[in-house]
């Protein structure tokens, strides 16, 4: 009975000699504890107890000193919700570190969804508390990206005092110095803390020889030899000596990694294509191929090149395409509308937002160009150029890879005579273009004649759409491209 009345005992918040008075109350006699639980045994038991609770909450020490110092307040940053439908982002980079101080709305982090690339900017202004991700995770939406310790003014620090204080302010004189001595921890990115979890290091106990006492890598790797847990010669402690005996047999020996498998793991945009593609794969598809002369298209592009005298747009085809396409759509609204399986409706698209596949270094993305119909060739070209500037640098933002209802992808530009292209859920309709070629037809009058020509392949939802509608719709297309002129009458 007396061991369950000792294990009752709340001691953490006692100092040692009023933990040793608590025992003893606890029992009439010390002999009750048993012939090996001396009065002094007593005493060392409640000492420890209260030295261990104190390492317990010196974590929670080191934080609120470092409140406590500046008057501040320590925030979670957590990842926001970037879009609909999105429930996780990789980290592609840190604009600060541990110890910077930033402002309100500066830059703290770029994420990339499924759809876009993000920057998050900071609500508060402080100093970076604590770093909880490295380039490369993956977040999930709600997960805390970083602490950042707020500034406050002294008015405001003086009348607030934290739960924290009050429940150390009962401890002795002498423990309360020992946690206003600690700061807020130490200093250091998130990979030199990856390094010293590796060497079961406690970073908060190695000497920082960085700006303002910031842990190093060589402060980790130079700790961990002092303490003997890896050798002086290991190659963890000098990699550049490593590389540079690597780089000297290079020419002489054939490095055996070259043979070895890797393993990429799949980021950002690669990590949507396999969701799209997945459920993309699951729609009956079927594919609709035929031949259009661009020979009038050539000579019409080439006319507006000989008259450019901008030199900041740079004309294609693809705007004459794109611009065409959104006047057959007028006329077979059906290629422009979705499928709407939980009512068993198909949604009739107001707007033509026509994307365009784009492969970029970082994937394939497909931002597309609202509204088309309402937009001149010129433009479509500006506009055009607008996404592909922004896809070479990963900077579309989520609107501009939204809300499209057909896409275009131009492989032709690549390579490659005709695809068989997969839709671009929910749309029903996605067309691939094959390269032009120069090669001889026949006219009217049998006479032979070159002819600049590419393959059109239309895959469709056979869900929605049936093959006479996409082969009339394919029909007005090339209608269009083959001539040019035909736009005008159609032109607003």
């Amino acid at each position: 009975m007396a061991w369950r009345r000792l294990a009752g005992l709340n001691l953490c918040r006692l100092s040692p000699s009023a933990s040793l008075r608590s025992l003893l109350s606890t029992t009439t006699s010390p002999a009750q504890f048993g012939p090996h639980l001396s009065l002094s045994r007593l005493s060392s038991l409640s000492r420890l107890s209260h030295r261990r609770c104190f390492s317990t909450n010196l974590g929670q020490a080191q934080a609120q000193a470092a409140l406590t110092e500046t008057g501040g307040q320590l925030v979670e940053v957590p990842l926001a919700q970037t879009g609909e439908g999105i429930a996780e982002c990789e980290l592609l980079k840190w604009f600060v570190q541990e110890g910077d101080h930033v402002e309100e709305f500066q830059r703290l982090c770029e994420v990339q969804s499924d759809k876009a690339t993000i920057d998050i900017t900071s609500r508060f202004k402080g100093k970076i508390h604590q770093i909880n991700f490295t380039p490369g995770h993956i977040v999930k939406v709600g997960e805390t990206l970083l602490k950042i310790l707020t500034e406050h003014s002294e008015s405001d620090s003086s009348e607030r005092t934290s739960p924290f204080d009050a429940e150390t302010s009962s401890a002795d004189g002498q423990n309360q110095s020992q946690v206003s001595s600690f700061s807020g921890g130490a200093l250091s990115t998130p990979a030199v803390r990856h390094l010293a979890k590796q060497h079961n290091l406690d970073i908060n106990q190695i000497p920082g020889t960085g700006k303002d006492g910031r842990v190093l890598k060589e402060d980790v790797l130079n700790y961990a030899i002092n303490q003997g847990i890896i050798c002086k010669d290991s190659p963890s402690t000098d990699k550049v000596e490593l590389f540079n005996e690597i780089g000297e047999l290079r020419g002489n020996f054939v490095s055996t990694s070259a043979y070895e498998d890797k393993t990429i793991p799949l980021r950002g945009f690669h990590r949507a294509m396999v969701k799209s593609m997945t459920l993309a794969a699951q729609v009956p598809h079927f594919h609709y191929l035929e031949e259009i002369n661009f020979s009038a298209l050539v000579e019409l592009k080439e006319a507006f090149k000989n008259e450019n005298k901008d030199q900041s747009i740079k004309h294609t085809f693809l705007p004459f395409l794109i611009k065409s396409l959104s006047m057959a759509l007028t006329k077979f609204p059906v290629m422009n509308s979705s499928l709407s399986e939980e009512t068993s409706e198909v949604i009739l698209k107001g707007c033509h937002n026509i994307g365009v596949a784009m492969a970029t270094e970082y994937g394939l993305v497909v931002p597309n160009i609202k509204m088309v119909q309402s937009l001149s060739i010129l433009e479509i070209t500006k506009e055009l150029s607008r996404l592909h500037e922004l896809a070479t640098h990963n900077k579309l933002n989520t609107d501009d890879v939204t809300g499209g209802t057909i896409t275009l992808s131009n492989i032709g530009a690549i390579g490659g005579k005709f695809g068989s292209p997969l839709l671009n859920l929910p749309e029903v309709a996605i067309i691939a273009l094959g390269r032009i070629q120069r090669l001889p037809r026949f006219d009217e009058d049998g006479n032979i004649y070159p002819a600049s020509v590419t393959n059109v392949t239309i895959g469709a939802d056979h869900r929605v759409v049936d093959g006479a509608t996409v082969a009339r719709f394919c029909n007005e297309w090339k209608n269009l491209i083959e001539k040019p002129q035909l736009l005008l009458l159609h032109m607003r």
